[in-house]
């Protein structure tokens, strides 16, 4: 019988967010470079505990799936561990035989899709016999997915009953109607349907994998207890199994519209508390007031107790138990959301002056004093985005993905330090119109 002296994988995160929490995330350089097969690397190097993570974006998110089919990318995402089609010289592995062989070697390897993006994460110890195995399987999984059809045939019914009892829900519904409300008609806006599942075959899971998920297509970042020359050769033997050549360009996708015109909807529905959502498209992630408006939301609605909203709706009038405001930028403008909960009663009120704090801000922006509040607790708490593996990870991959300064993390502080209340106040009428925003309100009989 074989001894398993492999430490477990969230024993493995604790440990390394101690170690990592002991040293300077400035004095872990990101090195990039292009690999011989195509693919963007993207290194921090970090000896303090033999452990790697990696993550392989690629272009193949819900926004790749057809009209008609919305759910494709994350349903091939979650089918890539069902197991794994015989080649020459291997036999299939099924999927219990999968993820018997990842708990084995004390690793793991998952996938999901978002609207932008393919992700592939893996997490493995560095020890040479267990590190060549975890990469030879994560390898196959990556480029020889089996996507049974028996399998998928017996888990789009369990998909399906999810829905249906997500759309049982208050929030799912308002949310539902809101991004339908704000997209209108791009990918961003459209939601899973049973409709949607029943004409999604293993054949078209097999075609989206086989158009997207090339080495020239990918964006790989690597966190952990390996050197370039070992981050290079790993990369290499991660996408061997997947077709080489050269990458067509990917179908363009269009833009999200801005709205024209206000809308708003009330939805009954059979809850103790009405869903307000009041927002409208935001903006890329690439444009070139992202740091303005980090700063400006912060103040508006996303610094939580310290916010304009939750001062002027909850505090000084208890008409929620909670408001937040956010962007969610990607390769398309993204939502800004305004989101609570109150009353049925008071679900009016509450909006209304929303509506006037939001109004307000937007034409005058923040005050000195509440530009500067926000500024010291964004730059204060900015440990806590790289504290661990997993905060590392994700904000280099940040940088690979959506094309920022190697530098980003270096110079986060300074950027956010010198933003003016007159750049925020810019920035703001820029991009919120709060005339021609989206309105949805759930709840009441």
């Amino acid at each position: 019988m074989r001894i398993q002296i492999f430490l477990s994988i969230p024993r493995l995160g604790f440990l390394f967010s101690l170690a990592c929490a002991s040293c300077s995330w400035a004095a872990l350089p990101i090195e990039h470079w292009t690999h011989s097969n195509g693919a963007q690397v993207f290194l921090v190097q970090s000896p303090g505990i033999a452990m790697l993570d990696v993550q392989l974006d690629f272009d193949a998110g819900e926004r790749r799936s057809p009209l008609g089919k919305t759910g494709l990318a994350s349903m091939m995402a979650s089918a890539t561990r069902n197991g794994l089609k015989a080649t020459a010289t291997q036999a299939a592995i099924d999927e219990n035989a999968l993820g018997e062989a990842w708990a084995d070697l004390g690793a793991s390897m998952s996938a999901a899709a978002g609207n932008d993006r393919l992700t592939f994460a893996l997490r493995t110890l560095t020890y040479p016999d267990v590190l060549a195995q975890s990469v030879a399987l994560a390898a196959r999984q990556l480029g020889e997915p089996a996507f049974p059809e028996a399998v998928w045939l017996r888990d789009r019914p369990k998909v399906i009953a999810s829905i249906k009892e997500a759309n049982t829900r208050p929030a799912s519904a308002a949310a539902r109607a809101y991004n339908a409300a704000v997209y209108g008609d791009h990918p961003y806006g459209r939601e899973t349907t049973e409709v949607d599942l029943l004409a999604i075959s293993s054949a078209d899971m097999q075609a989206l994998h086989a158009q997207a998920v090339r080495p020239c297509y990918a964006r790989i970042s690597l966190v952990g207890a390996v050197d370039r020359a070992q981050a290079d050769a790993l990369v290499g033997a991660l996408l061997s199994r997947l077709p080489s050549g050269d990458c067509p360009p990917l179908p363009q996708v269009p833009e999200v519209q801005p709205l024209t015109v206000a809308s708003e909807q009330t939805l009954a529905f059979d809850s103790a508390q009405a869903h307000v959502l009041v927002g409208q498209p935001g903006i890329k992630r690439s444009s070139p007031d992202f740091f303005a408006l980090l700063v400006g939301n912060h103040i508006l609605g996303g610094g939580g107790f310290v916010s304009r909203l939750t001062e002027e709706v909850r505090q000084k009038r208890g008409l929620t138990y909670g408001i937040s405001s956010g962007f969610s930028p990607g390769l398309h403008a993204g939502a800004f959301t305004v989101s609570l909960q109150t009353r049925p009663d008071q679900a009016q009120q509450a909006l209304d002056l929303l509506r006037e704090v939001l109004r307000s801000f937007v034409a005058d922006g923040p005050t000195a004093a509440e530009l500067q509040a926000a500024k010291d607790n964004l730059i204060g708490g900015f440990a806590l985005r790289v504290d661990t593996n997993r905060k590392l990870l994700d904000n280099v991959a940040n940088i690979a993905w959506n094309d920022l300064p190697l530098d980003y993390l270096t110079t986060w502080t300074e950027q956010v330090q010198k933003i003016t209340t007159e750049q925020v106040r810019q920035a703001l009428r820029r991009t919120l119109q709060p005339q021609t925003m989206a309105t949805v309100v759930l709840g009441g009989r």
